[in-house]
């Protein structure tokens, strides 16, 4: 494969994903071995001077950080141009590096076909519009040289708009403007579905006995290396989980999520700032010999696997690693494709790929695509910058069966919603809020039965409770879940119902009214968050689901989403768990 990025001289120059990618050109797991870039420098950016487009002489300067080589080859020089290009991908190929090719021209109109240039550059504009094209310039030269007359000039161009002609009239036939998918032959079988088909029930579960093998592998480093201390103790703590006690964490349910995937054939890919150790030291994918820094993955020595376990530690970008990501996934349906933000905070940095291509390419393009994406989400007292992965915004972006959002309270549960991904027939980008306190959390664990039984649940009722006792039916997603769990066992309240929302989106509606209908006393019912009354699920709730009337328990309105003061964000926190088993106490 011959990567080519097409740019603008104003782009190339101003925007920073430029210098993501160039950053990118070398490195394990987004190394392409040298892309050619095209930049059209055609010496304005809209209506914006190159004069005022860059600090540099060239607009090509980027190049400059991975020392590729740049070729300034003038547009109207056909020949020029031809050996530029044959330069460029000889050097590509023998080397498998980047190559630039600035091909300096202008633009003959403005930006669109309404927009005036003279109104910023009449001075140009007026020698441009008496400036002969690039086609009348070869031809003549060529004429010149005897190589050609002007008949075929004349037969060629005919031949050419006759050409056009006929594919545009080709172009109106209704049955040759059918949307088909990209990469046809990649995507082969898979089918678009509805909310409807979202939330139908998939096959997650897998066998105790692989499990168990799964779980030796993991459990077990080489004899023959030297691991520091503190990851010996961590790889004897995951097999005591899974030998001795069922009480299974976070990062062992993950680990068998991913195992259980590569022993089907299915490849898993991670990638993302520090996810081989995890930014909270908790997955350990990827452990170290103490003397040589040998690099050990464990997952890739499992009994009869037959995928592959790649796993990568990204530069520090969202924008640019996210739209790696997404496109491996495009082009590798097979894969689960897994981006993994440093803090859930962080990856507002990706907005651009969010907005544009994970929400809405399939309703735009009919692409569908099965990027995964994990935000650390959660209110720890870590102020406004590490605490929210912005839940509300992904929740807007919501609709037409885009993608799914998850907020999982369990690593059984975790683990059949990763699994779930790959054994549908359809891909759809997943968001989860993934927890931070919860990685070891004395309750946050499951059993081995719950991976080798069930599926993935939208919705956890409370089992704990008698359901005809029950007068205020508290809803909750995530880590807060926990919060109010033990704030209720500490005031001994056994009249609240705690149940937690594990998938925002498709909204299990359904599930919902199922669960309002075992409580037939309660005349309460709250929203309850950790978030501040304008963000987090509150607001796509009161949209979305109107069956009950909701009392809100959360922190009141704030323009940032976390307090700085470790004592006010305990305070605010504490209020709002106060407020559900409170029925005076107001937002």
């Amino acid at each position: 494969v011959l990567p080519i990025a097409v740019h603008g001289d104003a782009a190339v120059a101003g925007q920073g994903i430029v210098y993501e990618i160039v950053q990118m050109a070398k490195l394990d797991g987004y190394k392409t071995n040298g892309t050619i870039h095209l930049v059209i420098n055609n010496q304005v950016g809209f209506t914006t001077n190159y004069l005022d487009a860059r600090s540099s002489t060239y607009c090509t300067d980027i190049a400059k950080v991975t020392l590729s080589p740049v070729l300034h080859v003038n547009a109207d020089d056909a020949k020029a141009v031809v050996h530029a290009m044959l330069f460029a991908l000889d050097y590509r190929m023998e080397f498998g590096s980047d190559v630039f090719i600035d091909l300096l021209g202008y633009r003959k109109y403005g930006h669109n076909e309404g927009d005036e240039p003279r109104f910023t550059q009449p001075q140009l504009y007026k020698i441009i519009s008496k400036h002969k094209n690039a086609r009348d310039i070869y031809a003549e030269k060529l004429k010149a040289e005897n190589v050609i007359d002007s008949n075929y000039v004349g037969a060629l161009e005919a031949e050419y708009k006759a050409g056009l002609e006929e594919n545009l009239e080709a172009s109106r036939k209704k049955d040759l403007t059918i949307i088909t998918p990209f990469m046809q032959d990649e995507w082969k079988g898979f089918e678009q579905v509805s909310d409807e088909g979202m939330l139908q029930k998939f096959d997650t579960k897998v066998d105790k006995a692989v499990l168990t093998d799964i779980a030796k592998v993991v459990t077990e480093l080489p004899s023959d290396k030297k691991f520091i201390s503190k990851i010996q103790k961590l790889i004897n703590d995951r097999k005591t989980m899974f030998f001795e006690t069922d009480k299974l964490d976070w990062a062992m349910g993950e680990m068998l999520a991913y195992g259980s995937l590569l022993t089907e054939g299915y490849d898993v890919r991670i990638s993302g700032q520090d996810v081989e150790r995890g930014t909270f030291s908790h997955r350990h994918a990827v452990v170290k010999v103490e003397d040589s820094e040998e690099e050990v993955v464990l997952l890739n020595q499992l009994k009869d696997q037959k995928g592959k376990f790649y796993i990568y530690n990204s530069l520090l970008s969202e924008y640019g690693v996210v739209g790696f990501d997404y496109g491996y996934a495009l082009a590798s349906p097979n894969t689960l494709t897994i981006w993994e933000a440093q803090f859930g905070d962080f990856s507002n940095g990706a907005q651009i790929m969010i907005d544009q291509y994970i929400s809405a390419a399939e309703d735009k393009w009919n692409n569908q695509n099965g990027l995964v994406m994990l935000l650390p989400h959660g209110y720890e007292n870590q102020g406004a910058e590490h605490s929210s992965a912005r839940m509300e915004r992904y929740l807007q972006l919501c609709a037409k069966h885009n993608m799914y959002v998850a907020d999982c309270t369990t690593p059984a549960n975790f683990f059949h919603l990763l699994r779930r991904q790959m054994v549908t027939k359809f891909r759809k980008p997943l968001i989860v809020f993934t927890p931070k306190s919860l990685l070891r959390h004395p309750l946050a664990v499951s059993s081995i039965e719950e991976f080798a039984t069930g599926n993935f649940q939208e919705v956890i009722d409370d089992v704990t409770v008698n359901p005809n006792d029950v007068k205020s039916v508290v809803f909750c997603t995530g880590k807060f879940y926990y919060d109010l769990l033990a704030e209720r066992e500490e005031k001994g309240r056994n009249d609240v119902a705690l149940v937690r929302i594990e998938q925002l989106f498709p909204l299990p509606v359904e599930q919902l009214k199922e669960v309002l209908a075992k409580y037939p006393n309660a005349d309460d019912f709250v929203w309850a968050q950790e978030e501040p009354k304008n963000m987090g699920a509150y607001g796509y709730m009161l949209m979305n689901f109107n069956e009950v009337k909701f009392r809100l328990a959360s922190p009141k309105a704030y323009s940032a989403p976390a307090a700085g003061s470790y004592t006010r964000s305990k305070k605010r926190h504490a209020n709002a768990i106060a407020m559900v088993f409170d029925k005076n106490l107001f937002n």
